[in-house]
């Protein structure tokens, strides 16, 4: 296992091993030991699988508060995705910073997102699956959302010119991280 830091409050690029033939291949995509060694210890409680029919469908930017706040191990199972943290934690230097990687089936890459970081992603291509782990369960009173085109954030979204993301009705009404700011506890 490959582990790569992207220098923002311990968000990692994990690269799993692959053991492949002419049959095709064989990974531990998680395997708690081997994760803890690597000093990654979390306690996954849960599984979450999204698809996405059509390039261009933006998720995001999710997280929760506490008691129920969550971190995320996100891998793509068909496709590819670009993959966004920033960093929501009131008091950290890298306040509204974030960081991005492409994630693919084909680059076997996956995201490690700590709680206090707010998490959403692009389709670069139609039928898109992902799958992520989570430390805690989804919580509606907990939830909070961020713009994905907020100013302040400046996140450089690969979009085409004049592009438009498909987002929900929820994901295009959610306010900039400012107007949010002071009520985020984790």
């Amino acid at each position: 296992m490959q582990v790569n830091d992207l220098g923002l409050g311990g968000v990692l690029e994990i690269i799993p091993r692959k053991y492949g033939d002419q049959r095709g291949f064989f990974s531990e995509t998680y395997q708690r030991q081997r994760f803890g060694d690597a000093g990654i210890g979390f306690d996954w409680i849960q599984d979450n699988q999204s698809y996405s029919a059509d390039k261009g469908v933006l998720r995001g930017l999710h997280f929760q508060l506490a008691p129920v706040a969550q971190d995320k191990l996100i891998r793509v199972l068909r496709g590819s995705i670009f993959d966004v943290a920033v960093d929501v934690r009131a008091n950290s230097p890298s306040f509204g910073k974030w960081v991005s990687r492409t994630l693919s089936a084909d680059a076997f890459n996956q995201l490690l997102i700590p709680r206090g970081f707010a998490h959403g992603f692009l389709t670069l291509e139609a039928n898109v699956e992902v799958l992520y782990k989570v430390t805690a369960p989804y919580s509606p009173e907990c939830e909070r959302a961020i713009l994905w085109n907020d100013p302040m954030l400046g996140i450089e979204w690969p979009l085409e010119p004049d592009q438009q993301p498909i987002l929900s009705a929820k994901d295009a009404a959610a306010p900039k991280l400012q107007e949010i700011a002071a009520s985020i506890a984790f």
